[in-house]
């Protein structure tokens, strides 16, 4: 409940709000009022007031309204069983500065899998547009910088679709390109020289079924974990296919892969175009197929930034300090380039 009223002065406002119980008061404010902490943070011109079950908000009508919007998104969270934490409490008050029409709680309990006690949704607004896309679409594309889900979702959205009978398998793939180091010189026989390319994948089933079941899923056919290279020839029916790191397909193998696609099939391709480990000089197939693609039906392409890492917090300020720095890096080797082009002479 909540309840209004002005105090007497023009532009500011009070607004109480009165929880359920007290068991839901610390579900969204925290043992120790720790969302409390972080909402004062964020907005530090609203006076916020705890006493019994009841919470009370003053300041700037514009503030105060934004802290309340704040504060009952948390509270339906909270009644849905979501544990409020800091990172939970930071997305939500970006999203609601960046003023989408689209309220966070709707976005943060769009259930897509719930397995081994735990549920997995999106947790940004463009990790739902991502996940919505795959909904809608045949062919999605899922490209972003490290962190942002995108190949976690698009596992999580092949292993619904397996179990609600969508399709008839899983396949998982992605190039086995180097990064750094040289694959020959990793140890045993070429499927073991390969697994660790792949590891990621196996890692995120991992966690999204039981692990007993994947060899025998495996073994059967129903899921296959394999490089780009074994794609070739092949027509992929009633499956649900996953491109990841195609940053490291050259345009020829991102037109091979795309044109597996067979009847009753869905393909999700994910990658990083600032994470391209091709040898130098060779055109990355995920920088391009935006140009190529981009007006084709049923194609539908999903960016996600720094602002949608999920991962440590670090991990979000790690990749806008390297994006920055590739800024500041071309934009200082342009320049001389245009200065002296800017002061060449007339041609003689």
């Amino acid at each position: 409940m909540t309840e209004s009223s002005g105090i007497g002065t023009i532009g500011l406002d009070r607004q109480t709000i009165i929880f359920d119980s007290t068991e839901h008061m610390v579900q969204s404010l925290g043992a120790n009022d720790e969302a409390l902490k972080i909402i004062e943070s964020a907005y530090p011109e609203a006076n916020l007031h705890v006493r019994g079950n009841e919470l009370s908000i003053s300041g700037p009508a514009a503030v105060v309204e934004l802290t309340l919007r704040l504060v009952n998104e948390v509270r339906i969270l909270a009644r849905s069983q979501t544990k409020v934490t800091p990172q939970l409490l930071e997305q939500l008050i970006t999203m609601l500065r960046d003023q989408s029409a689209q309220r966070p709680a709707e976005v943060l309990t769009q259930n897509i899998l719930s397995t081994r006690g735990r549920t997995i949704r999106p947790k940004t607004l463009n990790q739902k547009n991502y996940v919505d896309a795959i909904d809608e679409n045949t062919i999605v594309f899922g490209i972003g910088p490290a962190g942002t889900g995108k190949t976690y979702l698009a596992m999580a959205k092949a292993v619904q679709a397996l179990q609600q009978k969508e399709v008839n398998r899983i396949i998982l793939t992605r190039p086995a390109v180097e990064a750094g180091e040289r694959l020959g010189f990793l140890p045993g026989t070429l499927s073991d020289k390969i697994d660790p390319y792949l590891r990621p994948l196996y890692d995120a089933l991992h966690d999204m079924m039981d692990p007993d079941s994947i060899p025998r899923l495996m073994a059967a056919g129903t899921i296959e974990v394999a490089p780009l290279a074994y794609m070739r020839g092949r027509t992929l029916n009633d499956a649900f296919i996953i491109l990841d790191e195609a940053q490291n397909t050259t345009p020829e193998q991102m037109k091979m892969f795309l044109t597996r696609l067979g009847f009753g099939s869905k393909m999700v391709v994910t990658g990083d175009v600032t994470q391209v480990d091709l040898p130098g000089g060779t055109a990355s197939g995920l920088r391009i197929v935006h140009d190529i693609l981009g007006d084709i039906d049923d194609v539908a392409f999903s960016e996600l930034h720094a602002s949608d890492v999920v991962r440590h917090s670090l991990v979000s300020s790690i990749v806008t300090a390297y994006s920055e720095w590739d800024e500041s890096r071309r934009a200082s080797s342009a320049g001389p380039a245009r200065g002296a082009a800017a002061g060449r002479g007339p041609a003689k």
